[in-house]
């Protein structure tokens, strides 16, 4: 499948920034099952883009920008060539263990609810592949998708306690619930060409990856109850979203801040295709 993505990100300042310091992952890698055919990211405002890899693998750009600064937009083009792997990633950068995606963070510290619905899941079952499914399962049944009561910074306990949230919390969850199982997982950020037609989307998309011996780094996306297929644009991964998130960064000054968001994914035809 050939996938064209944009991401078109601003800030607004209700008064001029004094000065904006942005940290970008926006761009995907090359992996076995994911090939990056173009990509292109622009600027609103001329500055020096640095680009490097961080901790994890990924592709990471900053820029600064010197006030005053009543805006800020961030645009993002390109076309990824995709196939089904049944969910496995292969080829992809590995900078850790597996064993270090057993740590908690704030965004994924486990409650006693949690605890509970985490064992509840495993049962007797010594599986790993076969509770990661299960856990999939029952996830997308009982956490309602709502992107109305959770914000970036709601944690993986608070989502649970609501039973509802969107798909960053979901992941949050799974992740969560399957480091209590000590399978190592996850946080993954990209985008997904929606099975149901939607190519507007108001941000980009959220899914686990989970390592399973024998097979390594699955996919899981629990916002959809599916295993990653050739529909899911992968982009950055983390121990949670603030290590995977898209845009992050600071200002100064500029009092309140706006953020708009416009994100298309669409299929488009393959230089393959006739």
């Amino acid at each position: 499948m050939r996938i064209l993505v944009s991401h078109h990100t601003v800030y607004r300042y209700a008064q001029p920034a004094n000065g904006v310091i942005q940290v970008l992952r926006l761009t995907p890698r090359h992996h076995e099952g994911q090939y990056v055919v173009r990509w292109r990211l622009d600027l609103s405002h001329d500055s020096r883009l640095e680009q490097r890899e961080d901790a994890f693998g990924n592709i990471v750009q900053a820029f600064t920008l010197p006030g005053p600064i009543e805006e800020v937009g961030v645009n993002v083009e390109g076309e990824v060539e995709t196939q089904d792997t049944a969910g496995v990633v292969r080829g992809a950068v590995e900078r850790f263990p597996p064993s270090l995606y057993l740590r908690e963070t704030d965004l994924t510290q486990a409650d006693p609810a949690i605890a509970a619905f985490a064992a509840e899941v495993a049962g007797r079952d010594r599986d790993g592949l076969s509770r990661l499914h299960r856990l999939l399962a029952t996830l997308h049944q009982e956490i309602a998708f709502d992107t109305d009561p959770t914000h970036v910074h709601t944690t993986a306990a608070q989502a649970f306690e609501l039973k509802r949230g969107v798909c960053q919390d979901l992941t949050h969850i799974f992740i969560a619930c399957a480091r209590l199982m000590e399978i190592p997982a996850r946080y993954v950020g990209g985008h997904l060409h929606r099975a149901d037609g939607v190519i507007d989307q108001g941000a980009g998309h959220a899914w686990a990856e989970a390592f399973v011996p024998d097979l390594g780094w699955v996919g899981f996306d629990p916002a959809n109850g599916i295993c990653m297929t050739e529909a899911h644009v992968r982009v950055a991964v983390g121990l949670d979203y603030l290590g995977a998130a898209p845009v992050r960064g600071a200002r100064y000054g500029g009092g309140a801040e706006k953020l708009d968001v416009a994100v298309r994914v669409e299929q488009i035809q393959s230089q393959w295709q006739e």
